[in-house]
C-alpha cells in the first residue's frame, strides 16, 4: 500500500521539514487487524497528549479519518503514524503559524518467533541511560537516539530486548516496549514522569487489571526490587505481552500472572 503524505499518496517530503531537521514531531506505531487499529482510542489519547505539550495544532479529527481510511485499505498490518511541525526556516524557534505534516507508512507484523511469547525472552543490560526531562516523559516523540544506541549494544538472537534504567539506576522499560513486574500479587510499572515512553499496551493493560480487580502500582522500581520480583514481563501493541525469564544470570519464571494478563492482551489486540 503506498504512505500518505497529508491524506494523499505519496513517497517523499520537503527537506525543509522540522521533524527532519530536529525531530520535532510525534509518532504512533500501531497494530491493524481486519482493517482496523484495535487500540486506537490509547493511540489517539496520546497523540492528543504530545500534540498539547509540544503546541502542535492538529487536526485530531482528521487525522483520525485519514487512519482509518487507511487501515482499511492496509487490512493488515503496521501503520506508522507520524506528525512533524511541517516546514520552517533555518533555526530552532518553530514557525508562529505551523502547518502540522500527516505521515502515513505501512508494513508487515514482525516476524517475532513464538517462543518469545511462550518461553519468554532474555533481555540485555543496556549501559545507554535514559536522561530525565520531565517535559517530553512518556511522549512518543521523533527523537528517539537514546533507543537507538541502546538498540547498537547487542546484536544477534540471543537478546530479544533491551533493559533501560534511568541516570539513578532504576529500572524504566524495554528499548521498545515498557516493562511489569509482580510481587506478591500486586503488578508494578515504572513511573514515567521522568523519561521513557508511556505505551499503549501499557496504559490498556493498567485500565484492564483494574477492571479485573489485580492491584497494580505506577511507582519507581529500584534495581534491587526488580531482581527479586516473582515475575516480569515485557509489552507492546504489536506483541502484546513477553515473559521476561532472565538478564544478567538472574532468573524469573513464567508465573500465572503474566499467563492471565497475556490473554487480556490478546483480546485487547483482537489476535
Amino acid at each position: 500500500m503506498p504512505n500518505w503524505v497529508d491524506g494523499h499518496p505519496a513517497e517523499s517530503i520537503s527537506i525543509k521539514d522540522r521533524g527532519l531537521a530536529y525531530g520535532d514531531g510525534l509518532f504512533e506505531t500501531i497494530a491493524v487487524r481486519a482493517g482496523r487499529p484495535p487500540l486506537l482510542e490509547y493511540h489517539m489519547a496520546r497523540l492528543a497528549e504530545g500534540c498539547r505539550r509540544l503546541g502542535l495544532p492538529l487536526d485530531l479529527q482528521q487525522m483520525r479519518t485519514e487512519l482509518l481510511a487507511f487501515s482499511a485499505g492496509l487490512g493488515e498490518g503496521v501503520v506508522k503514524l507520524m506528525v512533524t511541525r511541517g516546514e520552517g526556516l533555518r533555526g530552532y524557534a518553530p514557525p508562529p503559524v505551523a502547518l502540522p505534516r500527516r505521515i502515513l507508512q505501512s508494513g508487515p507484523f514482525p516476524a517475532y518467533p513464538e517462543s518469545h511469547r511462550e518461553q519468554g525472552v532474555q533481555l540485555f543490560p543496556c549501559a545507554t541511560r535514559l536522561a530525565e526531562q520531565p517535559l517530553l516523559a512518556g511522549l512518543k516523540h521523533l527523537n528517539r537516539l537514546e533507543q537507538v544506541l541502546a538498540r547498537a549494544e547487542w546484536q544477534g538472537s540471543e537478546f530479544a530486548e533491551g533493559l533501560m534504567r534511568d541516570q539513578a539506576g532504576r529500572v524504566v522499560e524495554g528499548v521498545f516496549s515498557n516493562l511489569f513486574i509482580a510481587r506478591d500479587g500486586v503488578l508494578v510499572t515504572a513511573d514515567l514522569s521522568r523519561c521513557g515512553v508511556a505505551g499503549v499496551m501499557r496504559a490498556a493493560l493498567l485500565d484492564a487489571v483494574g477492571a479485573a480487580g489485580i492491584p497494580a502500582e505506577v511507582r519507581d522500581i529500584v534495581f534491587e526490587e526488580f531482581l527479586q520480583a516473582d515475575e516480569v514481563f515485557l509489552c507492546n501493541s504489536l506483541f502484546g505481552i513477553w515473559p521476561v525469564r532472565s538478564v544478567t544470570g538472574h532468573h524469573w519464571p513464567v508465573g500465572p500472572l503474566t499467563r492471565k494478563l497475556q490473554a487480556i492482551a490478546r483480546d485487547l489486540l483482537d489476535i
